[in-house]
């Protein structure tokens, strides 16, 4: 996984998450609430964290405890941000013949994406979703987490068939705080998705599907006549690619997207498809931000 570059990250200090409304039942954090209150009225405290505006450390609590605490008030509310990676083997899939890797480029989105969260005060967890997830990322705030969170996705690796209804499910379910979900997967999974985004919806959570694809997918450069192999469960196929076959994949693609764009407007999920060969700058600074997903 290729680092986020320096000029990259000074561009992200300027974005935060929009959360359409906020929760109750949230602790204290850096976010502004839509709820009414003021700014002198006194909530809670919480950790320092590295990039804190210092004014705002309780400095008679740092005397007695020796830990810095900083101040909160009413008005200020933090967003649970829940980062969910596709850890299925397609995913890994680096589509040799034109040199992008899906897995790569979704392990520096979610690095940008959380780098976001971090840097904004949100309350970040980052999960792999897979058969036998490794340990999560998380939940963890402030900027001081960001090295320990690009080590831990450089990490990753994806591997094997990733029930993704299920696996949705059971995140949705062990959840403890409602927040907005982002999901990064390229949607091959035998027991579809659907299922698993009613869950989260139904336990408060707001969902962002970043829909991932490689050119090679999109615009497959195989030709004549192949055997094909899942690169997940080691089933092969004999097919003829010919200009009448890729005409009907170009279809049958378009034609899938659609049924899962309006799946995911009629049940409020903003749904952002994407290729690998996009600049990463490019979806995080314009595409998100026109689809209302940060500001």
């Amino acid at each position: 996984m290729n680092a986020l570059s320096t000029s990259f990250l000074s561009r992200l200090d300027r974005l935060s998450f929009v959360a359409r409304r906020i929760r109750a039942g949230q602790t204290a954090g850096e976010r502004r609430s839509t709820r009414h209150g003021t700014s002198v009225e006194f909530a809670d405290y919480r950790d320092y964290a590295k990039g804190d505006d210092l004014r705002r450390v309780d400095w008679n609590i740092y005397a007695r405890l020796e830990r810095p605490f900083v101040k909160l008030f009413e008005e200020e509310q933090d967003l649970a941000v829940h980062l969910l990676l596709d850890g299925s083997g397609s995913m890994d899939w680096e589509g040799a013949e034109q040199g992008e890797g899906k897995w790569t480029y979704a392990r520096q989105l979610a690095a940008a994406l959380g780098y976001v969260a971090l840097r904004d005060g949100d309350r970040l967890t980052v999960t792999a979703l897979r058969a036998f997830p490794p340990t999560p990322f998380g939940p963890a705030r402030g900027r001081g987490h960001v090295l320990r969170l690009f080590t831990w996705l450089e990490g990753l690796d994806a591997d094997g068939v990733t029930d993704l209804n299920e696996s949705l499910r059971a995140y949705a379910l062990r959840s403890h705080r409602a927040g907005l979900v982002l999901l990064i997967s390229d949607l091959f999974s035998p027991s579809g998705y659907v299922a698993g985004l009613t869950t989260l919806l139904a336990r408060g959570h707001e969902v962002v599907l970043l829909h991932l694809l490689s050119p090679a997918e999109v615009e497959p450069p195989l030709g004549g006549d192949l055997r094909l192999v899942d690169i997940e469960t080691g089933e092969a196929q004999e097919v003829t690619i010919d200009g009448g076959m890729r005409a009907l994949y170009r279809r049958r693609l378009a034609t899938w997207q659609a049924k899962i764009s309006a799946t995911c407007r009629a049940r409020d999920v903003h749904y952002i498809p994407l290729v690998t060969d996009t600049p990463l700058e490019r979806i995080v600074l314009y595409d998100l931000r026109r689809a209302g997903v940060v500001r």
